[in-house]
Order: structure tokens, then sequence, then C-alpha cells
């Protein structure tokens, strides 16, 4: 169906525990032609004192270093392609645009996990980000952060979950509703796809809001305004969420006339026929 999974973490993230060498033996078992690692890097994340832990730095000479192992031990079985998912928001845009030339990376994710270097209201993990607005308001500043990312840093190949907050809105009976944000997320897909930049469909969010992200009608959308590059993860952090929710992501590419998906090769896209 598809020949990777384009978003799994490792132990080299902070919250994951995954040996590589379980996620490597996983996707030659599924029958993945490529394995892909993008484990976390958020340049500066503000640290919680309640999760001292989570501090989402990754040490790219040790991770380079095990995976470039790696490469060569599994090369006649499967290829590993080497990669991160890089927290971007507009504090460290230009830290991210310098790490993204410091290492040869086959592919960079590009998330907002943060809006500004806050845990209290910069977060929408936590319920802080919400109070004191409403909750299409807290969106909007979320989707606004992510559309002026895309003009401060070329640090990335595709952004990724890009409704993310809707997995952790404190008020469950909240429904998203595109219309709140069509105005804002056109102005993010333009600048997006007119720098070649992509998408991806992340399935983590079927298990977590009973759809992938990004929204059906946020893909449409990108579909009508000429996107092209879309990628497909299950943002795994354990070997048994790798390939999740794959066969609903395959039918809703093919539902919305999408003719190809991409991985990447040394920041290359490489489109594969659906």
């Amino acid at each position: 169906m598809f020949i990777a999974d384009c978003h799994v973490h490792s132990c080299f993230s902070s919250d994951s525990n995954e040996k590589p060498e379980n996620i490597i033996i996983t996707c030659i078992d599924k029958g993945f032609k490529y394995v892909y690692f993008t484990d976390h890097h958020d340049t500066d994340f503000p640290i919680n004192p309640e999760n001292p832990d989570m501090d989402f730095q990754l040490d790219f000479d040790a991770y380079f270093s095990k995976l470039s192992d790696l490469k060569e031990q599994y090369k006649n079985k499967i290829e590993i392609r080497i990669g991160v998912e890089q927290g971007i928001c507009p504090e460290v845009a230009d830290k991210v645009s310098k790490l993204s030339d410091s290492y040869p990376f086959d592919f960079i994710i590009g998330s907002s996990h943060l809006t500004n270097l806050s845990i209290e209201n910069g977060d929408p993990y936590y319920p802080s980000f919400y109070e004191g607005r409403t909750n299409v308001e807290a969106y909007r500043e979320y989707f606004k952060t992510e559309a002026e990312n895309v003009t401060l840093t070329d640090g990335f190949d595709i952004y990724g979950h890009i409704d993310y907050p809707i997995r952790y809105c404190p008020d469950k009976t909240f429904k998203f509703n595109f219309k709140d944000y069509s105005d804002i997320i056109e102005i993010f897909f333009k600048r997006l796809i007119e720098k070649g930049k992509g998408i991806e469909i992340n399935t983590a969010g079927i298990s977590k809001i009973g759809y992938a992200h990004p929204h059906i009608d946020i893909l449409k959308m990108y579909k009508e305004l000429g996107g092209e590059i879309i990628t497909v993860g299950s943002d795994a952090h354990s070997t048994e969420n790798i390939g999740f929710g794959f066969d609903i992501a395959y039918k809703l590419l093919k539902e919305l006339d999408f003719n190809y998906y991409s991985v990447y090769k040394d920041r290359k896209a490489e489109f594969i026929p659906l």
C-alpha cells in the first residue's frame, strides 16, 4: 500500500523508549521499502518542572552515529533514511534554518508544538493555552503562527500535524469547524505551496480525535490550491503503532483524487503513484 512510514520516533526522542533496532525489524516485517527516523528536536523547548526529562533536545552526533551503523548493518534488508521532526516557532526560526543545513538529513518534518517559548500560553497540550480566550481564538492563534513560520524558515520539507491543538483542547464538547479558520489556513497553504513544501497525513489523529490529521476539509483546500506533496506517517512512538491507520489514509487520498504520495531522500521529494 505505502512503501514507508515517514513519521516514526525512537528512544532518541524524549517521549519514546523504543529501540531503533526494533523499529527497523518492524518495518522489515511490514514489508516497507524504507525506514524513516524522525526524532524530536524542539530548539530551546521550555522545561516544565513537572516533566524535566521532556526537553526534546536531540543528540545529533549520537543519533547520526547510531543510525549510520544500523544503515550498514541492515543495508541488504531495508534502506534507512535519517530525518528529524523540528519544532518551529517564531523565536527559533533562525536556529531551525541553521540546523537543517548542519547535518545530511533525508527528510525534515516541521511541526508547531508551541506558538511561543512558553509552557503557560504557548503549548496547546496544556489547558492554560486556552484560558482567557475562546477555543476558536486559541486555534486561530495556532494557525496564524504556522502561517508566519513558513515565511521565517526553509528548514523543513513538509509541515506536520497541521491541526495539532485539536488533540488537546480541554473542552471535549468543542467541535472543529473549518470555516472558522479557512482564511488563515488558505494563507498558510499559499505560502507553503509557493515555497515547494508539503504536508503530511498523520494517522495518530485517528486514535486521538477520530480522524487523521489534518481534517478532511483542510486536505480538500490543500488539493484545491494545487498542493501535491503529501507524506504519510503514523507518528509512532512505539513499534505497535508503526503503519497504524494506513488503510484509512490510502482511502482518504483516493477519495480526494490525489494521484501520488511522497517520500524523501536527500530532502528531495519522490512521487509514488497511488
